[in-house]
């Protein structure tokens, strides 16, 4: 085992970030393919009868107008694939990531507890980049919003995932320095962080564009948008502190044979 005068490998960290990152990645592709895309074909069926009966009501005012319907550059099918390909990319690029914030965090003695450790960061990471950011943008199905709105959007996001991630940096280290309290005192704390990060992303703009989308389908697919999401950071979380004990038990076993072998 290493100790705080050697520094930890982060190799062997990285491969597992990499292992349990795809593993989650497919695991969420799976369940966003076989629960998520049902209704996104629903939502996208709705908005190209939406766009169709407005190209019909704008030829009927203007009768010398040709309505050009778009062509699909991709099918359905190979569109599912591409997003098992996509969830599988975005999990290993996660993974990687992951390996190395656990490793910054736990750079002292990476291979204690691994398996509450990795559980609690996944939770961390749920928490500051979807949970948190999804409660002041819920995710919307392709193809809804002005496409003039993109870049303002995408801001909107970007700025409420850095102050997810700022704020649970914050709850982090108001939890370090609290370790000589009681424990509901550091768990309060912490708590009390994260409502005060949800109020400041509630002070950033809403939505600029209205979502011309039934609300019960609305609903499921943000539902389910944020439930994919879970399972991404879970199943990582998982996965990574297994790995993590299946090495120290590979370690505890070296360390056990290594004296029989010297005599």
């Amino acid at each position: 085992m290493s100790d705080s005068t050697t520094p930890y490998p982060v190799l062997p960290l990285l491969r597992r970030g990499l292992l349990a990152g795809g593993l989650a990645g497919l695991a969420a592709g799976l369940f966003s393919l076989l629960l998520a895309e049902p209704l996104m074909d629903r939502a996208i069926r709705l908005e190209e009868e939406r766009q169709t009966a407005s190209a019909h009501a704008h030829s009927a005012h203007t009768p010398s107008a040709h309505t050009h319907e778009a062509e699909e550059l991709f099918s359905r099918g190979t569109q599912h694939f591409g997003l098992l390909v996509t969830a599988v990319v975005v999990g290993l690029a996660l993974g990687v990531f992951f390996a190395v914030a656990y490793a910054l965090i736990h750079r002292a003695n990476p291979e204690d507890r691994p398996w509450p450790r990795a559980l609690t960061l996944a939770g961390a990471g749920f928490l500051a980049l979807s949970l948190l950011p999804g409660l002041r943008y819920p995710a919307n199905p392709p193809g809804v919003g002005d496409g003039g709105t993109v870049s303002e959007r995408q801001a909107l996001w970007v700025a409420a995932l850095v102050i997810g991630v700022l704020g649970m940096l914050l709850a982090w280290q108001l939890h370090r320095r609290l370790t000589d309290r009681p424990a509901p005192v550091r768990q309060l704390t912490v708590a009390g962080t994260v409502i005060a990060i949800l109020g400041v992303l509630f002070l950033l703009p809403g939505n600029p564009d209205p979502v011309p989308v039934p609300a019960p389908l609305l609903w499921d697919f943000r539902v389910l948008s944020l439930a994919s999401h879970a399972l991404l950071w879970g199943a990582l979380g998982a996965a990574f502190g297994a790995l993590g004990l299946r090495a120290a038990a590979s370690e505890r076993t070296r360390e056990a044979l290594t004296p029989a072998e010297s005599q």
